[in-house]
């Protein structure tokens, strides 16, 4: 029994080990990025620094000096990533509601299209669908980013694997018999129920827009739209090539915001993810 005990405390001590060192990993390169934007290209080129440095309001205005709006990208932004987060996580969970609760000929096919459609990568698509979005006149329109996301394969197969694992149809039959609609039922059972899902569908949804480059990168060409990832490529032109310190501040401000996101609600997606692989 001795022996057993010392072999579990040594195999969890082995295993914090690993996950310290994957932590330090996965932290080092976030903390140093962060660091070397408040740093001058003299000391970055000196070497490397745990500490933060004072030249974090020189690098601010080499950006805004050389043309970079950091503001405007960091607005354009977060009304991107908000809008399409909203549409997303709405019409996702009504989508996956009607999925899970109503009975009706070739729901698995459709179900089935639906895993097909999120295995299929946007790159192969990404011509149609700029010819597509240009004849509807939405091409250097945010539209064009927005409303596609009303039928986010990804976000209706999530949220069908986690209605699956708590609709409660006992609950959604007494509903009905009170009067209330399907819409009511939705909005004033089911969501509310669906809190946690949503929240974890609704945190990856603002990352995958916020990170969201290249189809952004293809349908916006005002650069008064642009939004930070798109504003953080220009920074590999020339008048930055020697203002690395700038081009630093520039990179930390696009994933400063993430992780405040995931600092603030990561428990929605560890709660989120446990409840949608259970199944009944």
């Amino acid at each position: 029994m001795s022996n057993y005990r010392f072999t579990l405390s040594l195999t969890r001590v082995f295993i914090y080990i690993v996950l310290f060192i994957l932590l330090i990993v996965t932290i080092v390169p976030i903390w140093l990025l962060i660091v070397n934007a408040t740093r001058s290209t003299t000391e970055i080129q000196q070497g490397l620094s745990l500490l933060p440095s004072t030249h974090l309001v020189e690098n601010y205005n080499i950006l805004l000096g050389k043309g970079l709006n950091l503001p405007r990208g960091f607005m354009n932004s977060t009304f991107l990533a908000v809008s399409s987060t909203i549409v997303t996580v709405y019409f996702s969970m009504l989508t996956a509601y009607g999925i899970v609760t109503y009975e009706f000929k070739g729901k698995q096919i459709f179900s089935n299209f639906i895993v097909v459609l999120v295995m299929i990568p946007m790159q192969l698509s990404i011509i149609g669908f700029y010819q597509y979005m240009s004849r509807l006149g939405l091409t250097d329109n945010y539209a064009a980013l927005i409303l596609p996301l009303i039928a986010n394969a990804g976000g209706v197969f999530f949220g069908k694997q986690y209605l699956e694992s708590m609709v409660l149809r006992d609950l959604i039959d007494a509903a009905r018999i009170d009067g209330a609609s399907e819409l009511a039922i939705f909005h004033r059972v089911m969501m509310p129920l669906a809190i946690p899902g949503a929240a974890t569908m609704g945190i990856f949804a603002f990352i995958a827009s916020w990170n969201n480059f290249f189809n952004a990168f293809i349908l916006i060409s005002s650069l008064d739209k642009y939004t930070l990832p798109m504003l953080v490529q220009t920074l590999r032109g020339d008048v930055y090539r020697t203002e690395f310190g700038a081009i630093y501040l520039g990179l930390a401000a696009t994933i400063v915001p993430i992780i405040i996101i995931y600092a603030f609600f990561s428990r929605y997606i560890v709660s989120g993810i446990a409840m949608g692989a259970i199944k009944e």
